[in-house]
């Protein structure tokens, strides 16, 4: 094939987009609020890659993103990944990422703590804000300590990380728990007459 392709497919979230070249997947862009958003987006970051039809490891990838997304219990551990130009570093974080299961959720901290002994907190997160593999290398799954972040990054489109975890059926840690979160058990709504 050569050079990079692109496509863009339905999920239960909108029209996600993924880019490949022939080493694997470049990127996976989830849905802005237009899809004419979501290709400009794809163009701004690929702007080499042509519409195409995918290849067997991005349909693979579709296929997973899409049960993911529709609130199935997915593997893409078996996605190939295109890290050409990707730090080093950042490739070990998104391999420690990529097996956090899904409904389970990690810190920065503890990512760091996994890495040993290069893993600062600091570069974990700055690793997890870059991943432009978005659901692939699930960082939805990785938070701040003491927060539920509702982030979105950079290739997250309109979605949230809250929206995703949700979907996934993960539950916040005690320490990572709005207020809304602490009370609405406390305090459960009342029944309408």
């Amino acid at each position: 094939m050569g050079g990079r392709g692109y496509t863009v497919f339905d999920t239960a979230v909108g029209r996600c987009g993924i880019v490949w070249s022939d080493a694997g997947i470049v990127g996976v862009q989830l849905p802005e609020a237009r899809e004419i958003d979501t290709r400009r987006r794809i163009f701004q970051l690929h702007p080499e890659a042509r519409e195409q039809r995918p290849t067997l490891n991005a349909e693979m990838a579709i296929d997973g993103i899409v049960a993911l997304l529709q609130g199935g219990n997915s593997d893409l551990c078996g996605v190939v990944l295109d890290v050409d130009g990707i730090p080093r570093f950042s490739q070990r974080v998104y391999e420690v990422a990529r097996a956090i299961p899904r409904g389970e959720t990690r810190s920065y901290d503890e990512l760091a703590a996994q890495m040993r002994p290069t893993g600062a907190m600091h570069s974990v997160a700055q690793a997890i804000a870059k991943n432009p593999f978005m659901i692939v290398v699930p960082c939805h799954r990785v938070l701040d300590t003491g927060k539920y972040a509702d982030g979105i990054s950079p290739y997250g489109g309109v979605i949230s990380k809250r929206r995703l975890l949700s979907i996934e059926g993960a539950h916040p840690s005690a320490s990572s728990r709005t207020l809304f979160d602490a009370l609405l058990p406390v305090a459960p709504p009342r029944p309408h007459n």
